[in-house]
């Protein structure tokens, strides 16, 4: 039997939007964020971040930073009992000054590398899954990956550009009432 799983954007949906913030120190959890974990993780759902990280490919920070930046998110769920099951970042950006990962690639959003990886490792059927975000790059690479998806409105996408792949199922105020809609439309 295949699994299910949440695909969680990190910054603007887990945790507070801080343009390349990996300072452990600014790292906040969302409202409902915990809750809304919770929730899933009590149905049966795999739990996976996943997010563009173009700040590496920039110079911004190194993967250190990055990783210690997803230490301490996971230590803010775990100590509410919630577990990751997954983080997936895609560090390239083609114009991006640091050589390795200035290229183009099949992971960054709305690309859908990141879920596929994670589709391979934990045997999941993405038919079966959500993706939620707070723009609509997130909801396009979990709607061309044959995901279900939820757009967080919180003010973050500010473009609304339309496409085949860019329409949500569902519009969420945050990760709670993301959670209580996966469950009642499961």
């Amino acid at each position: 039997m295949k699994n299910k799983a949440v695909f969680l954007d990190k910054d603007g949906t887990l945790i507070e939007n801080v343009p390349y913030n990996v300072n452990p120190k600014l790292i906040r959890l969302t409202p409902g964020a915990c809750e809304g974990l919770k929730i899933m993780q009590k149905n049966g759902f795999k739990i996976f971040i996943f997010s563009n990280q173009s700040g590496l490919a920039r110079g911004y920070f190194m993967l250190p930073a990055l990783n210690k930046a997803f230490k301490t998110i996971e230590k803010l769920l775990e100590s509410s009992g919630v577990n990751i099951d997954g983080f997936y970042f895609c560090p390239h950006l083609p114009q991006g000054l640091i050589k390795t990962y200035a290229k183009v690639c099949s992971c960054r959003k709305p690309k859908t590398g990141m879920l596929k990886k994670a589709r391979e490792k934990f045997n999941l059927d993405l038919k079966n899954c959500w993706v939620v975000g707070d723009i609509l790059n997130d909801i396009e690479t979990g709607n061309r990956a044959g995901c279900r998806s939820i757009l967080v409105d919180n003010g973050h996408e500010t473009e609304w550009l339309t496409g085949k792949f860019r329409t949500p199922e569902y519009k969420a105020s945050d990760l709670l009432d993301a959670a209580n809609f996966i469950i009642k439309n499961e």
